[in-house]
């Protein structure tokens, strides 16, 4: 098969840990094609089709020098096997009109994974307030008084910006309220934008969980993102440590719950967060973790993605 990445750089790769990578390793492993394109190298023309100027590129095994440039096509998206979009967030305007060319290549005759309508449907934040039974006490709002009133009833509160990422923006208050006023006027700029609160998971000293769902079906493991020293967030992008572990029966109970419907909207990989039995966010645009998870437990996870990826593409073509 010929599979098109939309990423970030290859010069911007890190192989030793990039989910995208191993996606690319297991699949140049089973002979497939591989190409690769930056949301900026998409076209549509009037009486044309969507098209990119890609690199054809193999793996040369080298950690360093990992891929080896071969020529730089141009193809339509839809005459490519399989579309996978792994631009990493932030999930900010281009990122939205690259979907909807990604949603125009799929009208074409693209298969595009995670499908281009879906990731516009499930914002990383909001996504989670569809499925009420598996969260923590949270509020959406704007409004500085209803933020006031949820910090009171709930006394240790967490407040974070619905664009943010890596744990960008994540703000702790505690009972005694010092800095809210503040915090809010940063987060909501005025009444501006949105904030998401949330009541404070003591169990975040065992880890932020990512849970990966795989056409529906959940990895058996998870990566447990463990705060370090005085921080609140466990994110590996701000020096959480990541230890893979063994799902706990509630982590399977929600990935279960959530996994088919999220699979049926064309959601064939889902990063799902989870902090003690709470469902904290649905990370659909760029979810990561294959490689730690692989290498603590020895789970071919990339495999069972390409395992997915193939039937998906098989069923669809």
């Amino acid at each position: 098969m010929k599979l098109l990445f939309v990423a970030d750089p290859l010069e911007a790769f890190k192989p030793y840990k990039d989910t995208t990578f191993a996606m690319m390793r297991e699949a140049a492993a089973r002979g497939h094609e591989l190409f690769a394109c930056e949301p900026k190298d998409l076209v549509w023309q009037w009486g044309g089709r969507v098209t990119a100027r890609m690199r054809a590129f193999t793996l040369t095994g080298d950690p360093h020098d990992w891929f080896a440039e071969r020529s730089r096509p141009e193809h339509a998206l839809a005459d490519l096997d399989g579309v996978l979009m792994r631009k990493d967030p932030p999930f900010d305007s281009e990122y939205f009109y690259a979907s909807h060319l990604l949603q125009q290549a799929e009208r074409e005759g693209a298969r595009v994974v995670n499908k281009a309508a879906a990731l516009r449907d499930h914002p990383e934040k909001l996504a989670i307030l569809e499925f009420p039974q598996y969260i923590g006490p949270t509020l959406v709002a704007r409004d500085e008084q209803a933020i006031r009133r949820f910090h009171a009833e709930h006394r240790d509160i967490i407040l974070k910006p619905l664009d943010g990422m890596g744990g960008m923006g994540i703000f702790r208050v505690g009972p005694d309220g010092l800095n809210l006023g503040s915090i809010i006027e940063t987060l909501n700029k005025g009444g501006a934008q949105t904030v998401m609160v949330q009541s404070y998971l003591h169990e975040i000293a065992q880890g932020d969980k990512r849970i990966l769902i795989i056409g529906g079906k959940p990895v058996p493991y998870s990566l447990a993102r463990i705060p370090q020293g005085s921080e609140i967030r466990g994110n590996l992008a701000v020096g959480g440590k990541g230890v893979a572990q063994p799902l706990s029966a509630r982590d399977r109970e929600i990935a279960e719950g959530i996994g088919p419907i999220l699979a049926a909207r064309g959601l064939l990989l889902v990063g799902m967060d989870a902090i003690g039995d709470c469902m904290t966010e649905i990370n659909v645009t760029s979810p990561t973790c294959f490689q730690e998870i692989a290498q603590q437990t020895g789970f071919d996870v990339a495999g069972m993605f390409v395992d997915a990826l193939e039937e998906v593409l098989r069923r669809d073509g």
